[in-house]
């Protein structure tokens, strides 16, 4: 397989990464995750403006349709940074589920809007009792003269505050566990009975539980054929998962030169205490963690558009256990090499340790995706 990059891919690396020394430094972020909204509409302006936001879209609609490998590039600059906007959420899962599960009609009138940076659509799917299985969906869809009457809960939504649209999941048929019967429903901001509860996630990104309370929306706002609507929800969710395993990897690049470079200033007993042994060891398992996740998240982006759904499931899980695994160590050992002063907010080490936790959780965590794992391989 080979790696290297292409010119354009060079090209987008370097303009991603030096978009994110200028515009977006520790202090910036700072002062955009205290603001109301906790993300910037400028920030989005300016990704749209350089083509982020149409990497996943075809250029039938306006994007750059540019793959994986660009994705994956993008959310390492995007880790390196901490980006608090809705990236994954919108340009990346719903980009994806649009175009799997999208007729040409919502596609024609949301994914060019999406390109643009005008409209930011977010998949509310999860609910309190699913514990990372798709399938598991109570929120219910009736259909009413003509309509659709949604009702239920979905937890955790993150950035669902920021979205102009959700789509939401709610089943038509079937019982809870049910493969079948889930349906797809583009619900704009500001229907009645949409209520949303913001909070403010581990990371310090926006999410929201989104009620759903007697919505009613037309026929016309389904997501592709009723009652069938699992299968995109799993390929969403897989290019979602190979994303964030590469966002992972760039916040860990960073945490790896901060840490090693507090280690070479920072003195006791009259040297630098990146000459004791035990530290030495401790950074030398850290950038061994570093660089398994680095390959598994190059597995994860070369396999999420298999079309073989175990193999797929297969390597994606693989991936996720072996990621959010190293997160858990790297992030941990940072914050311990430096100290106390490595859970105060006034470093940077503690934001990435934050983000480290919660993509280790993101997409199912190590343990729920080794069990995905060893299901696939039977």
């Amino acid at each position: 397989m080979d790696f290297n990059l292409s010119e354009e891919q060079h090209m987008l690396d370097d303009t991603v990464r030096g978009f994110i020394a200028r515009e977006y430094g520790f202090e910036k972020r700072r002062a955009i995750k205290g603001s109301p909204e906790g993300w910037s509409r400028a920030i989005w302006e300016q990704f749209a403006d350089l083509g982020l936001l149409g990497i996943g879209i075809p250029e039938s609609h306006g994007g750059l349709d540019a793959g994986p490998v660009a994705t994956m590039l993008v959310m390492n600059a995007f880790g390196a940074g901490l980006v608090l906007e809705p990236y994954l959420a919108s340009a990346v899962v719903a980009a994806a589920l649009l175009r799997r599960a999208g007729d040409s009609a919502h596609s024609q009138d949301l994914l060019p809007a999406m390109a643009a940076g005008n409209t930011i659509v977010v998949l509310a799917h999860s609910e309190p009792q699913s514990r990372y299985d798709l399938s598991r969906v109570a929120a219910s869809a009736e259909s009413r003269a003509g309509d659709y009457v949604l009702r239920g809960r979905k937890a955790v939504v993150t950035h669902a505050p920021t979205a102009d649209v959700l789509i939401v999941s709610a089943r038509v048929a079937g019982n809870e566990t049910d493969a079948a019967g889930i349906s797809l429903f583009c619900v704009p901001r500001g229907t009645p009975g949409l209520v949303l509860e913001p909070y403010a996630n581990l990371d310090g990104q926006c999410a929201a539980e989104v009620l759903l309370q007697d919505v009613r929306v037309p026929a016309a706002a389904r997501l592709g054929p009723d009652g069938e609507a699992l299968a995109a929800l799993e390929h969403a969710h897989d290019a979602g998962l190979a994303a964030v395993c590469a966002e992972a990897v760039g916040a860990m690049k960073c945490l790896l030169d901060t840490t090693a470079e507090y280690l070479r200033t920072r003195r006791q007993f009259g040297q630098p205490i990146g000459r004791f042994q035990a530290l030495q060891h401790r950074a030398a398992d850290m950038l061994i963690h570093y660089e398994q996740a680095k390959s598994m998240s190059f597995l994860a982006t070369m396999r999420c558009l298999e079309p073989d759904r175990d193999e797929r499931r297969r390597a994606l899980s693989a991936a996720k256990v072996v990621v959010g695994r190293a997160c858990r160590f790297v992030g941990q050992q940072a914050v311990q090499l430096h100290g106390g002063m490595g859970v105060t907010d006034e470093v940077s080490v503690s934001h990435y340790f934050k983000r480290l936790t919660a993509i280790e959780l993101a997409f199912g965590d190590a343990d729920s995706h080794l069990d995905r794992f060893i299901e696939t391989g039977s």
